[in-house]
């Protein structure tokens, strides 16, 4: 099944944020792993987070964490951070269970 992808518009500004060769290994990696199996769980890219109702999962791409929620048919990118900065984001905007 072919998920479609959404950037909340924060995500979209932490995008623009980063390098652009780091920008472009970001928006392949999120087309590749996010497009066709966003929930398929493994042990060095995707994580299921628990304790938290949104996020749902985080993508690991090098150094940069992606964030996002899966609804139906839709994955919604919520941010992209760096692995610094991602436990603060996910104090400060997940929400638990």
């Amino acid at each position: 099944m072919k998920y479609a992808i959404l950037l909340a518009p924060e995500a979209v500004d932490d995008l623009r944020g980063l390098k652009a060769n780091l920008r472009s290994r970001v928006r392949e990696a999120i087309e590749a792993h996010l497009r066709y199996a966003p929930a398929k769980v493994s042990k060095s890219r995707i994580k299921r987070l628990r304790g938290l109702a949104r996020p749902q999962y985080r993508l690991r791409i090098e150094e940069i964490r992606v964030f996002y929620d899966i609804t139906g048919s839709t994955v919604e990118v919520l941010a992209i951070v760096a692995k610094s900065e991602a436990e603060s984001w996910l104090a400060q905007f997940g929400r638990p269970r």
